[in-house]
């Protein structure tokens, strides 16, 4: 064959192979942090204003019955990044990594990275990354990790992300005015002073006087840098398919935000009482006004990504999923959920929010948009969770996944072809923290176990149809359907590979 004709079957092949991939749907996967189900108006919420939000609520489907991976941070973002319930996870709950040291001293993990980040994930841990990369997207993480510390073989960059920018670690990410941000894995030095969290109001200042907050609102806010940097992803890869997981630490304590929203949220909300410390976190003057202002700073981070791929012409082939990482947080650090009804309809605060496996601690504000292909103005009731994003993910661009998994797509049910759905009996989380849970959804029932570290092996049943808040315990009532639930809960759990998550009531060792 001439060498004019190879070249032209080569040009043909390559130009064909780049077609494919430009003809790739974009996914932008937005994740708050400790957002409540009932914190955005599309979701019910009345005092604090989400228009971006909820206008993508609008123009797609909100999924009523999706679930968190964990009612705590780490666990929660594996799951969403593996496919793999908690019953089979590496990481399980929150784990800080002590033994090398003291990982708690906010100042001195600043300068010596070595106490930085949370437990690495293994380096052959299959992500939804790497998953994406194999097919040509360009990866890119902005906003918080918690999978790995700097270096480690947990580190993003080494998890399937070809850029990150934002928090390597959970504990730094208690204050939105950081010394430092990780790129890549350059550590990037910002104008702000160190002020560890748990710093207090001194007991002698006048607690109405705003100079005594000032140390606790610098020159450099965390969330905008991250936005700046997301925005700049999206322009840098609008050649080629592109994912970007935007895991913004906002509404996660501390309760920091920008002045003039703030300002915004006190003359709407009126007078209220200072929090001087003491409860966690940080001092601030204006505690709920501050609280709103930072969930309303999300929903402006959603609509300038939205902008941004309209602006790129991308936004009709993109993906949008939002969601949140678990459940509202409770009374701590200044926060006030009951004042805005954070969890909805279910009950909220210490013992049903964050932290456990309760409605309010797991189920969470969730909207999908597909201009053209998922229908505006939709919801739907599929009960589904964390670890069917991966799959789901899969469907969208071709993607093979070549790890064992636990989630199903749900492509089909946002597509509106529920006759295509896969079903599933059940849904599995198991908690090794807050005393040790588990709990199974299977159709309108919902068991739990508490207290698993105290020796605790009895069940509570709740029917979510009558229920919603889980009040009323039916368990005596309905014994073979307690005895499926703890065989499903016996079925599901594998001993945890790290001796943090083992739980040995249920037979670890």
């Amino acid at each position: 064959m001439k060498y004019s004709a190879l070249l032209f079957i080569l040009l043909v092949t390559i130009s064909c192979s780049t077609s494919e991939q430009n003809n790739k749907p974009n996914i932008v996967y937005i994740l708050a942090d400790d957002l409540g189900y009932g914190e955005v108006g599309a979701f019910g919420q009345q005092l604090i204003q989400t228009p971006n939000i909820d206008a993508l609520a609008n123009e797609g489907m909100k999924l009523t019955q999706h679930y968190s991976g964990s009612p705590v941070c780490a666990p929660s973002r594996y799951m969403l990044l593996t496919g793999l319930h908690p019953g089979h996870a590496f990481i399980r709950g929150n784990h800080e990594w002590g033994e090398r040291g003291d990982v708690w001293n906010y100042k001195a993990a600043i300068t010596d990275s070595t106490l930085e980040g949370q437990y690495p994930i293994p380096p052959e841990t299959f992500t939804t990354g790497k998953m994406l990369q194999s097919v040509g997207y360009k990866t890119g993480l902005v906003g918080k990790w918690g999978l790995g510390a700097p270096g480690s073989e947990g580190d993003p960059t080494k998890q399937g992300f070809d850029f990150f920018y934002g928090f390597n670690c959970q504990r730094q990410a208690h204050n939105l005015y950081p010394k430092h941000l990780w790129k890549n894995m350059e550590k990037v030095w910002l104008d702000n002073e160190i002020v560890a969290p748990g710093t207090k109001l001194d007991s002698t200042m006048d607690q109405n006087d705003p100079e005594n907050y000032a140390a606790f609102s610098q020159k450099e806010y965390a969330p905008a840098l991250m936005t700046e940097e997301a925005l700049t992803f999206l322009e840098e890869n609008g050649e080629n398919p592109f994912f970007l997981y935007f895991a913004s630490p906002l509404p996660h304590l501390p309760l920091q935000a920008p002045k003039e929203l703030v300002e915004k949220y006190r003359e709407l909300l009126g007078p209220e009482e200072p929090y001087p410390g003491g409860r966690g976190y940080f001092p601030t003057q204006h505690p709920r006004a501050t609280y709103a202002a930072m969930i309303e700073y999300l929903d402006i981070q959603v609509g300038a990504i939205i902008t941004e791929l309209k602006e790129l012409d991308q936004y009709e082939n993109t993906l949008i999923i939002f969601s949140s990482d678990n459940g509202a947080t409770y009374d701590v650090g200044g926060v006030d959920p009951h004042y805005f009804n954070s969890s909805g309809p279910f009950k909220t605060g210490r013992g049903w929010g964050k932290g456990y496996t309760k409605e309010g601690g797991m189920r969470v504000p969730t909207i999908a948009f597909w201009k053209d292909k998922i229908e505006a103005g939709s919801s739907s009731e599929i009960v589904s969770a964390f670890w069917d994003t991966m799959p789901t993910l899969a469907e969208v661009s071709g993607a093979e996944i070549t790890s064992e998994i636990d989630g199903i797509s749900i492509l089909p049910t946002l597509l509106g072809k529920t006759e295509n759905q896969a079903s599933r009996d059940y849904l599995y989380w198991e908690f090794p923290a807050y005393g040790g849970q588990q709990a199974v959804r299977l159709g309108e029932w919902k068991a739990i176990r508490n207290n698993i570290k105290d020796g605790n092996t009895t069940l509570e049943l709740y029917n979510l149809d009558a229920d919603i808040k889980e009040e009323i315990n039916v368990a005596e009532e309905y014994p073979e359907l307690v005895l499926k639930m703890g065989q499903i809960m016996e079925k599901e759990h594998r001993t945890a590979t790290l001796d943090r998550f083992k739980m040995e009531a249920l037979g670890d060792l």
